[in-house]
């Protein structure tokens, strides 16, 4: 049985939990793998007002979030109890989703290759001096990377992959990095889901623009209108288009027989004289270089008497 203490401390966060419930109605899911404690500080100081973190056990969350749609009748953050794994925390917000998140990835900070770790992305060491003596050269050949020896130094001969991303770090591979004074990972708050309004979706979902948005729309009616075409079902996306194919045929049929209508005279009058309508066009582009060709007569002629000097002088 816990004691007083640690009771009390638990009704409190539960409240504490509950009363975020109530007031927020969107959230992130974000887990803190290797986030210190003074970063873990800044990372809250730089969210408020508008948003708060919540961290804990991840069965005192379950637990509350229950007992809160029990008592209230307020199911939608029961979406979160199959995703509360690991070392995860709730960030709750009034702000835009996008610059929450924004503000978040503004403290991913570097850090050291430690030996058993998941390397979060790919990590490759450039050719060049190592600024290293020629005695450590065992750390390069245990890893099979390539190196000579110039004016007294290990230099790497060409670019090499030390570590792929998802694998874990090797001892080796966590000393050489951490010779060379590399920092290849960083790390903070890692985005895991989006809550909002009960629902429940991918944080990539907040990368998606306007345009892309748009560019699928335009697809997608394009597509409609293609099988509603095809298969003679009229739809909004379709109108459109049967009303062009239905003025073409038309169109057709007048210029075939005596039947017309203004819109097919214009047409007609083209196909029976085309001449005059070809005629019309250098007419047109004549009289708009006529008055060009009079200001270059004038320059021209300005020109003449400014010379400054006489052909009798």
């Amino acid at each position: 049985m816990p004691g007083p203490q640690v009771a009390a401390k638990k009704e409190a966060y539960h409240l504490r939990f509950c009363e975020l419930l109530a007031k927020y109605e969107k959230a992130f899911l974000v887990h803190a793998d290797n986030v210190g404690s003074q970063q873990f500080q800044d990372i809250r100081r730089g969210l408020r007002p508008d948003s708060i973190i919540l961290m804990g056990k991840n069965t005192m969350m379950k637990r509350s979030i229950r007992m809160y749609a029990e008592e209230t009748g307020d199911d939608k953050w029961n979406c979160l109890l199959d995703v509360l794994v690991g070392n995860v925390g709730i960030i709750f917000t009034v702000a835009d989703m996008n610059d929450v998140k924004t503000e978040i990835m503004k403290y991913k900070v570097g850090a050291q290759a430690r030996v058993g770790v998941i390397a979060p992305n790919a990590v490759s060491i450039p050719s060049g001096s190592t600024g290293m003596d020629p005695s450590q050269t065992s750390f390069f050949q245990a890893l099979g990377i390539a190196t000579k020896i110039n004016k007294g130094t290990i230099e790497i001969v060409s670019d090499v992959d030390l570590i792929q991303a998802g694998d874990k770090v090797g001892a080796s591979q966590a000393t050489l990095l951490a010779k060379l004074g590399i920092k290849p990972f960083k790390y903070g708050l890692g985005m895991l889901k989006v809550i909002e309004s009960g629902q429940i979706y991918d944080c990539a979902v907040l990368d998606i623009t306007d345009e892309q948005l748009m560019a699928s729309v335009v697809a997608a009616v394009a597509n409609v209108a293609a099988i509603s075409l095809a298969t003679n079902f009229p739809t909004m996306a379709s109108i459109p288009h049967s009303i062009i194919n239905g003025y073409k045929n038309v169109l057709a049929i007048a210029l075939g027989t005596e039947y017309t209508f203004p819109r097919a005279d214009k047409i007609k009058e083209i196909l029976a004289n085309p001449g005059a309508f070809a005629a019309a066009a250098p007419v047109a582009e004549a009289k708009g270089a006529a008055p060009a060709a009079v200001v270059a007569a004038k320059v021209e002629s300005e020109e003449e008497e400014d010379m400054g000097f006489s052909l009798f002088d």
